[in-house]
């Protein structure tokens, strides 16, 4: 950080950028984008929202090539050098920064260095995924409850701090989030802790992005869906009876996004 104690500290702001759809970004973070002196971006916000930053006034801190990313360290130090240099940052994230956007851990850096920071919500992709394709995460008839799940923890972690026996017990929507890699691994442990293998499941990758895709199965088929279809990362994996719905629907959904490549019926 800067040595200039006569420059006053900028402001961080943790920008959700909604499921991927500019139309779907709230007006403040829009404005911040057009404002902010530096947008540091992974990703996940999508090419349609991340281009709408001029070049010179972005900087990339996801993954680069040859699979590097960069640290979750750099990315804490550069928001704050670039604060104390005066510096109003938009720290753009997909979806909500709070919902396994480690945005918190970001959040509490800011403070315990002394940098001004404000919190901007955005929908997160767990709700706004699965209802663009005509799948509620609740339902009077169906689910009362919701569960949202990374299925993407800490490697670090000595083991999962899902409890998959619980969620199968909890008779609610399951919801996971960056889960398609582990799919074979939470389907089977959801399986063996009792949950009915006839349970709908639905896989909606980059949903609100124009090449969303959609594809439906059971939890003993879903897996077969995903590789037939050849689902890719980011996707959002919707379980429970919620997931029926969207075969009630389908005619009648009209959206932009995507089209029905691997569509599996129930």
């Amino acid at each position: 950080m800067t040595d200039d104690a006569d420059i006053a500290p900028g402001r961080v702001y943790l920008v959700g950028s909604g499921p991927g759809d500019p139309d779907l970004m709230t007006v403040k973070a829009r404005r911040l984008l057009e404002e902010a002196d530096v947008v540091l971006h992974d990703k996940l916000p999508g090419p349609d929202i991340i281009e709408m930053v001029p070049e010179e006034r972005r900087e990339d801190v996801g993954k680069r090539a040859r699979g590097e990313r960069t640290s979750q360290q750099y990315t804490n130090e550069r928001m704050e050098e670039l604060a104390y240099e005066g510096k109003t940052v938009a720290r753009l994230k997909g979806g909500d920064p709070f919902v396994f956007g480690r945005g918190g851990e970001e959040m509490v850096y800011l403070a315990k260095h002394g940098v001004p920071f404000e919190v901007v919500p955005g929908v997160t992709s767990a709700i706004a995924g699965p209802g663009v394709a005509g799948i509620p995460v609740t339902h009077r008839d169906h689910a009362s409850s919701v569960s949202f799940v990374t299925g993407h923890e800490d490697p670090t972690k000595p083991e999962s701090a899902v409890d998959w026996e619980a969620l199968a017990a909890t008779g609610g929507t399951i919801v996971v989030l960056m889960g398609v890699g582990k799919l074979p691994d939470y389907t089977a442990e959801l399986r063996s802790a009792g949950m009915d293998p006839e349970t709908p499941v639905a896989l909606v990758e980059r949903g609100t992005w124009p090449d969303q895709r959609v594809a439906t199965g059971t939890l003993d088929t879903i897996v077969d869906a995903r590789d037939e279809a050849g689902i890719e990362p980011p996707a959002v994996t919707v379980i429970g009876d919620v997931a029926r719905e969207r075969q009630r629907v389908l005619t009648f959904l009209g959206n932009d996004y995507g089209s029905e490549n691997g569509e599996d019926e129930q």
